[in-house]
């Protein structure tokens, strides 16, 4: 059976946007709604906390090692002391925010936002290349599940109040869609949402099933070849951290006082060993020109 620690007992209200740098050896990830990165440092144990001046959900790293960070204005360069706009995304509808994100082989980067409520359909999926800023998909609720094949030709993504996890045929040379999104899995009558996920190095997809207390892996037929049962309620994306090992942040988002009760590691991050080999992969950098 895999096995399941916590690398964080920081309790987030949303964690989100796991990005591990094996340069640092330091897992990245965010709490969007306190408006911090956390940053746990392997190497020395320390975690470090980064204030943001307003939400943020998902990064990258660019080839020069600088930080990409997507807020709910856009994307900023963070070189350790200020920040610099990259791009204004919904930077003028105060209404929307940042939500799932990942970088694709080219270094393309998608990028997902959602109303701060998760108003129906306030969302939208974005693709951002080389300093082109491009909306793919409109009428978005909550976007997740952003991630790719390992060759560049395909593209997962879901809407988790549609329930359904699409994949879309792309240029592995940029990662733009060149095909109509089809069902890869229906979860509509399924526990749980699909929240973020990671595609390892065979093409398999891993994905966080918030609301379930589950982490699923998927085959790219979408077979669904294993379930890992997490000791938190709301699992909301993983990233993969080398040594068969699985990063997952949580949330205590929407939960009572009765909830907080019966799940005491709500919002933790935890880290899951497989007890068989996977194909990590780790992000790309993100191409800025």
């Amino acid at each position: 059976m895999p096995a399941v620690e916590f690398v964080s007992q920081t309790h987030c209200h949303l964690g989100e946007g796991p990005y591990y740098c094996p340069r640092r050896d330091t897992l990245f990830w965010f709490d969007i709604l306190a408006r911090r990165r956390h940053a746990f440092d392997f190497a020395s144990g320390a975690e470090t906390v980064l204030n943001l001046p307003e939400m943020a959900s998902a990064m990258g790293i660019t080839g020069h090692g600088r930080d990409v960070l997507f807020t709910e204005t856009g994307l900023w360069l963070w070189d350790g002391s200020e920040l610099t706009r990259l791009a204004a995304i919904e930077a003028d509808d105060p209404e929307t925010r940042s939500n799932d994100a990942r970088v694709h082989p080219s270094g393309a980067f998608w990028l997902g936002t959602m109303g701060k409520n998760a108003e129906p359909g306030a969302g939208a999926i974005y693709h951002w290349f080389a300093g082109r800023l491009e909306c793919l998909y409109r009428d978005i609720t909550i976007p997740n599940a952003i991630c790719f094949a390992p060759d560049g030709r395909t593209a997962f993504f879901a809407d988790t109040k549609d329930g359904r996890l699409m994949k879309v045929a792309v240029d592995p040379a940029n990662g733009r869609p060149v095909g109509t999104p089809e069902v890869l899995v229906d979860h509509r009558e399924g526990q749980g949402g699909l929240d973020g996920a990671v595609c390892d190095g065979d093409g398999h997809v891993w994905n966080a099933r918030w609301g379930a207390s589950a982490l699923d892996r998927y085959a790219p037929d979408g077979t669904r070849l294993a379930t890992i049962d997490l000791p938190v309620t709301q699992p909301s994306c993983p990233a993969f951290i080398g040594g068969n090992r699985i990063a997952v942040t949580s949330a205590f988002e929407g939960m009572d006082e009765a909830a907080r009760a019966a799940d005491p590691d709500a919002g933790a991050t935890l880290i899951v060993t497989l007890d068989e080999p996977v194909e990590p992969r780790f992000e790309p950098p993100v191409l800025l020109l």
